[in-house]
């Protein structure tokens, strides 16, 4: 009997793969011994212990970026946090440490270099953090979402993804998601959305324009996400949502996707066939672009930068893309081509064969 630590989370970024991955293991491995190292404060405080995995955790520690009380204070607390890493790899016999990236990998890779334990990585984004490329360094089983990202030993095995999302047939799920929604099978879908929290931008300028959207016989499935509602003006074919916990029906509904470019929503639609629209987050280092990169390249997904994305953008092409069905469907074509939807088994397989090498 194998036992395992998961080590990540923070956000549903980091979690959602890592369960799938655990998941996988769990299907193929079913006497593995699966644990999970996070923090008292990410997502996967919750979203762990509802799977029924156990959840370890250390403090919350980010790495200094400038001089300060905190850079001061780090190392001694870096030390705290490995130390107790391995206390428990050594309480709970861990023979194999992966990692998602996100505040708990770091010390979970430092510890299981100090007791000599084979260690498997994956990174969802195209521009790696600051854990994973330290953990390149000391491992060969390194799995990447995206093709060209900068670690060492990297290979592409795609993100692993829901279960729901991976086996998602469309057509026979088509109907369902339009019961759900109160939507009309003779129409086809555009489906926007910002992620659970939401983004302002798309959010506005959409809800500026839907009347133009409407107009080209499109109907509009719009996920506002907690932090950018917008007013419904209570037009036929505009449905708005704040949150949605059947992210597979939508998918299953949708023809065409506005959205950001996180690593999850670009391999989710690249997995099922949805041609995007993507507009980057504009904070951070930049890497939702890269992550649209290969769906762009392909053809099958435009890229607006954020400052661009305005109702006079929205009413200008937007309805001249919706209104060219044989585009639409041309899109759809190249992104189920960058598409993958076997990421749990391809990272499952990786982790084995680090396994296998920790035991020669």
């Amino acid at each position: 009997m194998t036992t395992y630590l998961f080590a990540g989370g923070g956000t549903a970024g980091h979690v959602n793969p890592l369960l799938a991955t655990a998941d996988r293991l769990r299907e193929r491995e079913p006497d593995a011994v699966i644990l999970v190292l996070g923090t008292a404060e990410g997502l996967e405080a919750r979203l762990v212990p509802e799977r029924g995995y156990e959840l370890l955790t250390v403090p919350r520690l980010p790495f200094p970026r400038r001089p300060n009380a905190d850079a001061l204070r780090f190392p001694r607390r870096w030390r705290a946090s490995v130390d107790r890493v391995r206390a428990l790899l050594r309480e709970h016999r861990v023979d194999v440490v992966v990692g998602f990236g996100g505040y708990a990998s770091a010390p979970a890779y430092a510890a299981a270099r100090k007791e000599r334990l084979p260690i498997a990585v994956h990174e969802q984004n195209a521009r790696p953090g600051i854990a994973n490329r330290l953990a390149a360094r000391w491992t060969r089983h390194v799995g990447v979402t995206f093709t060209g990202t900068p670690l060492s030993h990297a290979r592409v095995v795609g993100l692993p993804l829901r279960a729901e999302i991976e086996r998602l047939d469309r057509p026979s799920a088509r109907l369902a998601g339009l019961e759900l929604f109160g939507l009309d099978a003779g129409a086809p879908v555009l489906l926007v959305t910002g992620g659970s929290t939401g983004a302002l931008r798309l959010n506005r300028s959409v809800a500026a324009s839907v009347a133009a959207l409407l107009g080209t016989g499109w109907q509009v499935l719009h996920i506002t996400g907690s932090r950018s509602p917008v007013d419904d003006p209570g037009l036929a074919g505009y449905r708005i949502l704040e949150y949605c916990d059947r992210m597979d029906l939508a998918l299953a509904v949708a023809d065409l996707a506005v959205s950001r470019a996180g690593a999850a929503t670009v391999c989710e639609l690249a997995a099922v066939g949805i041609p995007a629209v993507f507009v980057p987050y504009p904070v951070g280092n930049g890497e939702q672009a890269l992550n649209a990169r290969g769906a762009v390249d392909a053809g099958g997904a435009v890229l607006v930068v954020d400052a661009a994305f305005t109702p006079e953008y929205v009413e200008r092409e937007l309805p001249a893309l919706l209104a060219d069905r044989a585009r639409v469907a041309d899109m759809a074509a190249r992104m189920a081509s960058v598409g993958v939807r076997d990421g749990a088994d391809r990272m499952v397989d990786l982790v084995l064969e680090a396994r296998a090498a920790g035991r020669r």
